[in-house]
């Protein structure tokens, strides 16, 4: 805050009419450094008045404009130096002026015939100024009008700058004083603001570098601020402990209100950062249950669908095992069927051998008997196979053993028929009953 103050004043500064700066009133919350010690530079020349150094304030803070002898605007005008004076919260610059009389400074005792009241350094004398000796340092300079008087100095100097405040001088206009500060001012010459602004832009006078003892406390004229009219300070002013004690405690109420801000501003962040962090976890909390219960609707589903697939590819399994058992057993069945019928006509031949055929003992007396009765009897087209039967008859008893007819007595009486035996008498086989015969046997086991 005070830097942007600073710079708001500087750029202020800079901004008025050079002839006006002297005038410009500039408040500061700290009080200038005390007045240094020094010499007063030997007048350059009759027509010089002397106008004290003062403490100037600046962007970079308190400087010190040297003291310096200065020609007046107008020939019968006395110069009434500028002074920093309390105004209840903080020291404000009363700049100086030029006028027919010394008005009010503030009480400083700035020295060299300023003493704290009016001006015992010299007067006009019909249209020429006269130096008193006594405080002015004539030297070796030509100069007819002077004057010899001592000075009474009732004024403490004990370097204090400013009027007023802790510390300060407690000084009020006397009348004269007032009456001057009614009269017609003049602002400074332009070789005082030079002067001044010079003063300004050099670092070595700023009271941060020099610690209130310049190196150039003094000029024999203004701007002049190299060469063998430069006067450097003896000592510094006499510090005011009262001002740094004043200043001390303003800065340390300064640093508290700033540590104390400083805490309400960390606790609001921690308090608005935890708030957040809060709401960022509530947040988490909440997107994690979400997802949480997604995730969990999501494995139910898939556990569902995968439920479902499972009971749909063992439902689609069982079928197909059902539906291949039944096809095996159908095929089972169907190849029972087929084995059935395949060994039914199987099993039938076996009464199909006539035993009482196969054995042809009365053929061969009814053959070698009466070999012309056979040849004319008329053979039916069945015999072609007993035919070949006759011609290994030792192999029928074999089958004859396989086929065992010998249970069936009702086959075995038309396989030996009664009238047989009277065919070979009268020589005459051409009945045959059995071969008639020979489908009913073979009907008979399909029943």
């Amino acid at each position: 805050m005070r830097n942007l103050r600073f710079l708001f004043l500087t750029l202020l500064i800079l901004a008025i009419p050079a002839i006006s700066f002297a005038q410009f009133a500039v408040s500061v919350q700290l009080a200038p450094p005390g007045l240094p010690v020094y010499e007063q530079p030997v007048v350059p020349a009759a027509g010089f008045l002397w106008t004290p150094g003062y403490w100037g304030y600046g962007g970079e803070g308190y400087f010190w404009v040297p003291g310096t002898w200065a020609q007046p605007p107008a020939v019968g005008l006395l110069w009434t130096p500028g002074y920093w004076g309390w105004g209840g919260s903080a020291f404000a610059w009363n700049g100086g002026y030029w006028g027919p009389s010394v008005g009010f400074y503030g009480g400083v005792n700035y020295g060299f015939g300023y003493g704290g009241v009016g001006y015992e350094g010299g007067r006009w004398n019909n249209g020429a100024f006269s130096y008193n000796r006594s405080v002015n340092n004539i030297g070796e300079t030509h100069i007819t009008n002077v004057y010899n008087q001592t000075v009474i100095n009732n004024t403490t100097n004990n370097h204090v700058s400013y009027n007023g405040g802790t510390g300060g001088i407690e000084s009020r206009p006397t009348p004269e004083e007032e009456t001057a500060a009614k009269e017609r001012h003049t602002p400074p010459t332009a070789a005082q603001t030079e002067h001044v602004k010079a003063a300004s832009s050099n670092h070595e006078l700023l009271a941060s570098v020099n610690h209130g003892k310049p190196a150039i406390a003094a000029t024999s004229k203004p701007g002049e601020f190299t060469g063998k009219g430069v006067v450097e300070a003896k000592e510094a002013g006499a510090e005011n402990k009262a001002a740094e004690n004043k200043e001390a405690e303003n800065k340390a109420t300064e640093n508290k209100a700033a540590e104390n801000k400083e805490a309400e501003n960390k606790a609001t962040e921690n308090k608005a950062a935890e708030n957040k962090e809060a709401e960022n976890k509530a947040t988490e909390n909440k997107a994690a249950e979400n997802k949480a219960v997604e995730n969990k609707a999501t494995e139910n589903k898939a556990a569902e669908n995968k439920e479902a697939e499972n009971k749909a590819s063992e439902n689609k399994a069982a079928e197909n095992k059902e539906a291949e058992s039944k096809a095996t057993e159908n095929k089972a069945a169907a190849a029972r069927v087929n084995e059935n019928k395949a060994a039914k006509p199987k099993a039938a031949p076996a009464p199909k051998e006539p035993t009482a055929r196969a054995k042809p003992a009365p053929r061969p007396e009814t053959a070698h008997s009466t070999p012309a009765a056979r040849s004319n009897v008329p053979r039916p087209a069945t015999e072609s196979k007993p035919s070949a039967a006759h011609a290994q008859p030792a192999a029928r008893p074999t089958t004859a053993a396989h086929a065992k007819p010998a249970p069936r007595p009702e086959t075995a009486a038309h396989a030996q028929p009664a009238p047989r035996p009277a065919t070979v008498a009268h020589a005459q086989p051409a009945p045959h009953p059995a071969a008639k015969e020979a489908p009913a046997e073979e009907e008979h086991p399909r029943k």
